[in-house]
């Protein structure tokens, strides 16, 4: 796509492409500096171990930010997100691959805006989890 999404040719139910990414140790560790999250969840094996966890677990946020990207990339104006709410349902761990995606909910013409039903999912042992569900995105279109 070239440009920002134009409003007109939006419809409810259109569904955005997903985005997915592996997530590594690399990234995580990445993040924590970047954000200043220094919890040793996020940076020690044995301290995850030690908490419960299969190993370092990423940051909410870092999933959320993900997220974020699918939705933007999806309007073409990094501008065009109003706001997210997101519900952080499960952890997402190394080694992991999540998949971010959504769809129209409701669109506002007058506003120029579309509600989307926004969510991310990934596959860990064969069981299909959501560590963000039941979460929304308010984007500005052209």
């Amino acid at each position: 796509m070239s440009g920002p999404r134009a409003f007109d040719d939006v419809e409810i139910g259109l569904e955005l492409p997903e985005l997915s990414r592996l997530v590594t140790r690399e990234d995580v560790a990445e993040y924590a500096d970047a954000s200043g999250d220094l919890n040793p969840l996020h940076r020690d094996e044995a301290v995850a171990r030690a908490a419960g966890f299969d190993g370092i677990i990423a940051h909410g946020m870092f999933t959320m930010g993900t997220l974020a990207t699918c939705v933007t990339r999806w309007t073409g104006d990094v501008g065009a997100l109003v706001r997210m709410r997101a519900a952080f349902r499960s952890t997402v761990s190394i080694g992991d691959t999540i998949v971010a995606g959504g769809r129209v909910r409701s669109l506002d013409p007058d506003a120029r805006t579309a509600t989307l039903e926004v969510w991310v999912r990934l596959e860990r042992d064969g069981v299909v989890e959501e560590p963000i569900r039941r979460s929304e995105a308010l984007v500005r279109l052209s």
